[in-house]
């Protein structure tokens, strides 16, 4: 019946034109992405537009700097999500990485030696903090698979203990001594790209292909989907469970190593504004909160439309709160317009 109904010239065209402009970013992401690739151009469009000065070296390289520690603590969020769950303790996780890092290269004899060594009592520290990070989100997994509490409140107890611990043995002071040499790396470029954007970048590949490539990750957006039809597919989803969080635990120290370049120290009370960030990043980039649906591309994607925005909005002199108090609006309205959809549907 459809194909006898009448269709102006006008409409055709403009259809026609539409569908030609947007054809480049179909062909290369899924539809979802293609929009959020269209929007992020928009606001670099927009912003170029109305602050002076935003496509500058200076502030491009600012926004590399300052995306890729929230962009990792996004993945360590949406991970979890995908499978129907949520991580609370990410930002308490990562402080006590920072934390353990700094203190054991505090306690390691550093001054007189080369960068041989200096190098090597580096990669001693990170793998404490490897451990440390994945061990407590292992162990957050694991508490959610015996307990079968709901992981908010489980998470939400294991933030509570990791912050307080962490605030207690620290005296909620910031930590520093980190060799300079740390610093030099985490703080270098490559052909005006910052390091950090480049491993932020290297670790979201890995991500990616883990959760569409891997059967584990396959496994994870079935759990979010209906745990119960995963159990009976023979999918032991407990050892999922626990997998996710222990991942999770480790993009923590990912973003652990970061925040010790820019900050050039530790401490129990960093980052905890990041939280409601990273849910934002995590839901507008297409991650669905029942769980079941997610991209990290549309994550990476959403971090760069935030940056824009965050930056943007630094430039115009708008107060760091009420970019906050904004992007929970966001938050609330990429929510709603999810549900929306899915009622239509």
């Amino acid at each position: 019946m459809s194909e006898n109904l009448p269709v102006t010239g006008n409409k055709t065209g403009h259809s026609a034109s539409m569908t030609d402009l947007a054809a480049p970013f179909r062909r290369l992401f899924p539809a979802r992405v293609s929009g959020q690739a269209l929007a992020a151009l928009a606001l670099a469009i927009g912003f170029s537009l109305i602050v002076p000065g935003f496509f500058s070296l200076g502030s491009m390289r600012s926004m590399m700097f300052q995306l890729p520690q929230l962009g990792l603590l996004a993945l360590a969020m949406a991970i979890p999500m995908m499978s129907g769950g949520l991580n609370l303790a990410i930002i308490a996780i990562a402080n006590a990485c920072g934390l353990a890092m700094v203190t054991v290269l505090g306690h390691l004899p550093l001054a007189g030696h080369g960068a041989g060594y200096v190098g090597f009592c580096i990669v001693i520290a990170l793998m404490v903090g490897a451990v440390l990070g994945t061990a407590l989100g292992g162990v957050t997994g694991w508490l959610i698979v015996r307990t079968k509490v709901h992981p908010i409140l489980v998470t939400l107890g294991i933030m509570s203990i990791v912050e307080g611990t962490s605030i207690w043995l620290t005296r909620g002071e910031v930590v520093s001594g980190l060799p300079a040499l740390y610093g030099q790396i985490g703080n270098a470029s490559l052909a005006e790209i910052p390091l950090a954007f480049l491993a932020f970048l290297a670790v979201a590949g890995v991500v990616h292909l883990l959760l569409q490539h891997t059967a584990f990750g396959i496994s994870i957006r079935m759990i979010g989907s209906n745990a119960l039809a995963t159990r009976y597919s023979a999918v032991n989803v407990d050892r999922v469970t626990i997998r996710i969080y222990a991942l999770s635990g480790f993009l923590c120290f990912c973003a652990a190593c970061l925040m010790l370049a820019r900050f050039n120290s530790a401490s129990a009370a960093y980052a905890k504004s990041y939280l409601l960030v990273t849910v934002l990043a995590a839901v507008l980039g297409g991650v669905d909160p029942n769980g079941g649906f997610g991209r990290v591309t549309g994550l990476v994607l959403a971090m760069i439309m935030l940056q824009l925005i965050a930056t943007g909005f630094n430039l115009l002199g708008f107060s760091d709160y009420l970019t906050l108090a904004i992007w929970g609006l966001v938050l609330i309205g990429v929510a709603c317009a999810q549900s929306m959809v899915k009622k239509r549907r």
